[in-house]
C-alpha cells in the first residue's frame, strides 16, 4: 500500500456541524474504499492565497492514509462533485525519504490530536463590598 495525503478546502459559509459532516463523509470514502487512516489535521479556517469560487477563506483539513492506487480516482471523483469542497490536492509518496516525512507528519499530527485542550478557567469574582458612606450634613455658611 501507498502513502497518500489529501488535503482539501470546505466553504468558510458552513457550519461546525456541516464541516465536520463533510469531513466524515470524505472519510467514510477513504473506508468504504478500503484505506487505512492514519491520521487527520483539522488545520481549520485559513486564508485563501488568491479568491476561489468568490471565497477569501476556507476549513482546511489533511487527511495522511495508506491506500491503493485505485481508491484515489473515486476520492478524487468524490470531492470533485461535493459543491462544498472548494479545493483540493492529493500527495503520493513513494521514495523512502518522502516516506520518512510521512511517517513524521503522521506523528506530529497525532501528537496534536493528543495532545490536551488547556481551558483557562477564570477565578471566582469576589463580590465587591460596597462601603456606605455617611454623609455629614453641609455647613450653611
Amino acid at each position: 500500500m501507498t502513502c497518500y495525503e489529501t488535503l482539501f478546502v470546505v466553504k468558510p459559509t458552513l457550519t461546525d456541524e456541516e464541516i465536520a459532516a463533510q469531513v466524515a463523509k470524505v472519510k467514510a470514502t477513504l473506508e468504504n474504499e478500503g484505506a487505512e487512516l492514519q491520521a487527520t489535521d483539522d488545520m481549520g479556517m485559513r486564508k485563501l492565497a488568491y479568491p476561489v469560487a468568490k471565497n477569501d477563506r476556507g476549513y482546511y483539513t489533511v487527511l495522511f492514509y495508506k491506500a491503493e492506487g485505485t481508491i484515489i480516482t473515486e476520492l478524487e471523483r468524490t470531492l470533485k462533485i461535493n459543491e462544498e469542497v472548494i479545493k483540493f490536492l492529493t500527495v503520493k509518496y513513494v521514495k523512502n525519504k518522502e516516506i520518512a516525512q510521512f511517517n513524521k507528519l503522521v506523528a506530529a499530527a497525532n501528537k496534536s490530536a493528543e495532545a490536551p485542550v488547556v481551558t483557562t478557567e477564570e477565578a471566582p469574582v469576589a463580590e465587591e463590598v460596597v462601603a456606605e458612606t455617611t454623609e455629614a450634613p453641609a455647613e450653611e455658611a
